[in-house]
Formats: structure tokens, C-alpha cells, sequence
């Protein structure tokens, strides 16, 4: 038998076989079995990002604060003359930290970072601005109630208070934070004689 030398008679004669798929009005929902390279980066970056995710601030709930309560923590060896100057406002601010607006996740990374950062730079009186909450109906401030947990669990915060009218009353609060290795060397040299 001759091949056949038409191009149509040739293209029949390769698809005589073929069968013609019937059309499906239906989506295929079977998930791939293997993860996509980008999935799979996905899912690695998430638990590298978990693995350095060190904030053991508390996410939970907590005991609510009503929006004009006072916020007041000192530590055991604060001394009442320190304290005092703290609650009155009499240290410079070194640092403010907004969290205006701020979800209750959003603040927790903010208040961890914001520590942080002031540690590293050898900042000692800073101020967080966490709102009073007196915009809800229930008059409680949330943002307040977790920062005033959370700023107790942190060992780099020695005392902290409502700040005065002038710097946001019970809307922020005054934190002092502890020295720096360094700075504490600084003062034994200073005052050893």
C-alpha cells in the first residue's frame, strides 16, 4: 500500500484512531498532589519566620481596663525618688512608641520592637501612646489593658506610669527601662571614687 501524498488524505490517515473527547461542563477540584515550588517556599519562609519570632508577650486575654484607669508597676529596688520623678514627667522622653489605630497583634510586635530598639540604643525613659478607649460604648481601652500586661512580663521594664495631662494623661504611659551593661559599667567607674 502507497503513502498516501495529500495532506489532508495524510492527516486522516494519522487520526483515523483518535476518538473525540466529549466536552465536560464541570471544573476539575482535585487539589495537586505535590506542592508547587511556591508553595512550598511559602510554607518554608512562614515557619523561618515562627522559628525567629522570639515575642513571648501574651496574647490571650486579659483583665480589661476601663479608659481613665491608672496604670502604675514598679519593681522591687526602685527607689520612691525615682518612681515619683517617673510619674510626674520629670525625665526627659528619650523615645515614643503611637499605637494608635493598631490592632492588638500589630501593638504586641510594636511594644516588643519598640523595647527592643530602645535597649539597643541605651534609651532609658520612653513613652507609649496606647489611647484611652473612651470611644466605645463599654469605655474599655483594650490596647491600654494588654500594654499594661504586657510591659509587667517584660524584665527590661523596671517601672511604668500614667503619664501627666500634657504628654496624653491615662492615653500613654511613662516607662523607665533598665540600663544597659554598659552604662551600668560606666556609673561604677563614675562613682567608685
Amino acid at each position: 500500500m502507497s503513502e498516501p501524498t495529500d495532506p489532508e488524505e495524510l492527516f486522516r490517515e494519522q487520526m483515523k484512531d483518535v476518538e473525540r473527547l466529549r466536552p465536560q461542563n464541570r471544573a476539575n477540584l482535585n487539589k495537586p498532589r505535590e506542592a508547587t515550588p511556591g508553595q512550598a517556599e511559602r510554607q518554608r519562609a512562614a515557619t523561618r519566620l515562627k522559628l525567629l519570632d522570639q515575642n513571648y508577650l501574651r496574647r490571650d486575654e486579659v483583665e480589661l481596663l476601663k479608659s481613665h484607669d491608672l496604670l502604675e508597676y514598679r519593681k522591687d529596688g526602685i527607689q520612691h525618688g525615682v518612681f515619683r520623678k517617673l510619674r510626674l514627667g520629670q525625665y526627659p522622653i528619650d523615645a515614643r512608641l503611637d499605637l494608635h489605630r493598631k490592632t492588638v497583634e500589630e501593638a504586641r510586635r510594636e511594644v516588643w520592637g519598640f523595647i527592643r530598639d530602645c535597649l539597643r540604643y541605651e534609651l532609658r525613659t520612653v513613652m507609649i501612646l496606647h489611647g484611652k478607649g473612651d470611644r466605645n460604648k463599654e469605655q474599655t481601652a483594650l490596647l491600654k489593658s494588654y500594654v499594661n500586661h504586657w510591659l509587667r512580663e517584660m524584665p527590661e521594664v523596671l517601672a511604668f506610669h500614667s503619664a501627666q495631662p500634657r504628654h496624653g494623661g491615662t492615653g500613654a504611659v511613662y516607662l523607665l527601662l533598665r540600663k544597659s551593661d554598659r552604662e551600668k559599667q560606666l556609673n561604677r567607674e563614675r562613682f567608685s571614687g
